[in-house]
């Protein structure tokens, strides 16, 4: 019998709607994200060492979240006892809380609907997927992990500033960026343009590749 495969939501698509038990109560997930930035993210299994650094990870980042207008929401096939079990027991071992709402995915459904089923990874438990989500609810960038490899904060929290600043500043990010550093400009599309570029202060690779300072 071949695996089934399931369709994953793809950059610049609308983030798939679904209701949910969670440990906040049900939600909806569109009146959730709405006008916020949201970060959906999977993990393999309750009680499990590599979940439990990663989700203990986003609780310690609760501040830079918040500071940055972002919902967190995780999920794992498991029910909402084993959940709130976790939740208790983490707390009580190494005084962190996960306040944010963790989705009980038993049934597999959101699992389903995002691609965090990866056959030839598992049939049973999500891989560890991140979605960006804006605040019109699109999806603006992806990752995934296997199970046995841990997720990087940092790259998360870099990515997120990253996503955000280009939205404001209509510009785009050079490898490696971080927040303070010169960004990419876009290239010019027309002649005027391109004598404008030529004769500015910017800093110039070439026309086609122009740096400058966010004030």
């Amino acid at each position: 019998m071949e695996n089934q495969t399931y369709s994953m939501p793809r950059i610049g698509d609308q983030a798939p709607d679904f209701e949910a038990m969670t440990t906040i109560g049900k939600l909806k997930f569109s009146n959730f994200i709405k006008d916020k930035w949201t970060i959906l993210f999977s993990h393999p299994a309750d009680f499990t060492p590599v979940c439990t650094t990663e989700m203990s990870g986003f609780a310690l980042e609760k501040d830079f979240f918040d500071g940055h207008n972002t919902n967190l929401i995780g999920l794992s096939i498991d029910s909402i006892h084993s959940h709130i079990a976790w939740v208790n027991n983490v707390r009580e071992k190494t005084g962190v809380y996960f306040h944010f709402p963790i989705i009980a995915d038993i049934d597999m459904k959101v699992s389903k609907l995002y691609g965090m089923l990866q056959p030839g990874e598992s049939e049973t438990a999500a891989v560890r997927a991140v979605f960006f989500i804006d605040p019109i609810g699109k999806i603006r960038l992806v990752m995934y992990y296997p199970l046995n490899v841990g997720r990087n904060m940092e790259e998360i929290k870099r990515v997120l500033v990253a996503l955000q600043t280009a939205d404001e500043y209509k510009c785009a990010m050079p490898l490696n960026w971080k927040k303070g550093e010169k960004v990419i400009i876009p290239p010019p599309k027309t002649l005027h343009d391109l004598e404008e570029r030529l004769a500015s202060k910017l800093e110039m690779v070439d026309f086609y590749l122009a740096k400058k300072e966010l004030v």
